[in-house]
């Protein structure tokens, strides 16, 4: 079986939501006959079930598919933009902060670094000094 790469698993997924949503009325119509059956779904909800196959049959075609596709990269071009502006606003919000405590970078690095070399606090005493049970 082939793998998807993640683009192609995002336009599938678009693609598929349309679909659903163009038979929103057939799958909801399926859905009340199959509510609180078993196995009696396939015999008692027959036409239900292929009203509902051949609205997905036909608006499942490569033109929708070309569509969902198109979306895609619509949005994907949008949540890049998203992104470039959290990194340019994350870049300015760690510069004012930088400047505004007037710490050096190499500073704050060393002081974050001796922070993590601590040992583990508990009740008081680092995790190195406390009694063994």
């Amino acid at each position: 079986m082939k793998q998807l790469c993640y683009g192609e698993a995002q336009v599938r997924d678009i693609f598929y939501q349309r679909v659903r949503k163009e038979c929103a009325e057939e799958i909801k119509a399926f859905a009340a006959c199959a509510l609180g059956r078993t196995f009696t779904v396939s015999f008692a909800c027959r036409p239900e079930h292929r009203t509902m196959n051949s609205c997905m049959k036909l608006h499942a075609t490569q033109a929708e598919h070309d569509a969902a596709r198109e979306e895609w990269f619509a949005l994907r071009i949008e949540r890049q933009k998203e992104r470039e502006r959290k990194a340019k606003m994350a870049a300015a919000q760690e510069e004012f902060m930088r400047e505004w405590w007037g710490l050096p970078e190499h500073v704050r690095l060393s002081r974050q670094k001796e922070m993590e070399q601590r040992g583990e606090r508990i009740h008081g005493l680092t995790a190195k000094d406390r009694p063994e049970k």
